[in-house]
């Protein structure tokens, strides 16, 4: 991973906030080192990480009492998308760190998704703080409709990849969780009587995609062809149809195509919008990779 540096422009004018921030940049630069020197490599990631994680909850409370001082209308859904880093996503990867005993590849996976997540978040949500940008996260759905929706996508990836997977993000914003290498599908859904159409994202992991068909075919499939993204776009549209117990689309809307995109093509269409999918979710699977769903419409 290259090295990451601050840079003024991720200051929000808050001295407090923007010294916080830069103190987790060079925190997560720091860790990046170590995980190159192979010598200080486990123990030095593993106190690294616990002390980002700790910064990074002291930091949300402080942030989140300035927003309540000079009373942010957005107060509630920026407060959710800290609640959602520091109650879901960290303590997933730090299990994930705890079981692959802080391998190079998952304190990789780790820094990537933490970088993605710094990056966009101060970019976009603390920059609206003090009214230099627009937040994208609008919408907030409740939690039951999250709860089902997160049953419903576990269930489908068990059921058609034979993989348990756990939720680590509710608002995922386009992180590069494979370094580029994952298989992203955009399903598109159209009926008469609406304006726009319905879109809906997958993105898989690589590893998890060829770990489930080496599986399934009893024998190694070790690199993304033509087989291999064919096989994928068709269960993408199975994968779909069992999350109808759960997830129903309309019964006007129809499937009109199913497109491949790259992780590229994904992250600016991600960066364009102006405003981020209202259900946009990243799990991570026992085979050691990442699965993300998002849905706009």
């Amino acid at each position: 991973m290259n090295e990451v540096k601050w840079n003024d422009r991720f200051n929000i004018g808050v001295e407090g906030i923007d010294k916080a921030h830069r103190r987790l940049f060079s925190i997560v630069s720091k860790l990046i080192s170590l995980n190159e020197d192979e010598t200080k490599q486990q123990h030095a990631c593993r106190e690294g990480i616990k002390y980002f994680k700790n910064y990074t909850t002291k930091h949300f409370a402080e942030e989140e009492a300035y927003m309540k001082s000079i009373g942010y209308a957005d107060y509630d859904i920026h407060k959710s998308l800290h609640d959602n880093m520091r109650d879901k996503t960290l303590p997933a990867l730090e299990q994930e760190l705890e079981e692959q005993d802080y391998s190079v590849k998952s304190v990789q996976h780790f820094l990537g998704i933490c970088v993605g997540w710094l990056n966009g978040h101060i970019m976009i949500e603390d920059h609206a703080i003090t009214g230099k940008t627009t937040k994208k996260w609008v919408h907030q759905g409740s939690e039951n409709e999250m709860d089902s929706l997160e049953k419903a996508i576990s269930q489908a990836l068990d059921k058609l990849f034979r993989v348990k997977a756990q939720v680590i993000s509710e608002h995922y914003s386009g992180e590069d969780f494979s370094s580029g290498k994952a298989l992203c599908y955009r399903l598109t859904y159209t009926c008469a009587d609406a304006k726009r159409p319905l879109l809906v994202y997958l993105i898989y992991g690589e590893n998890m995609i060829l770990s489930m068909l080496s599986e399934t075919l009893d024998q190694p499939v070790k690199k993304v062809d033509k087989t291999v993204i064919s096989a994928v776009k068709i269960i993408s549209q199975r994968f779909m149809d069992c999350l109808s117990c759960h997830f129903v689309l309309p019964t006007r809307h129809q499937l009109q195509k199913v497109d491949m995109l790259t992780f590229a093509q994904v992250a600016r269409l991600f960066a364009m919008e102006k405003q981020y999918p209202p259900y946009s979710l990243l799990f991570s699977t026992e085979k050691k990779d990442y699965f993300a769903f998002c849905v706009k419409n």
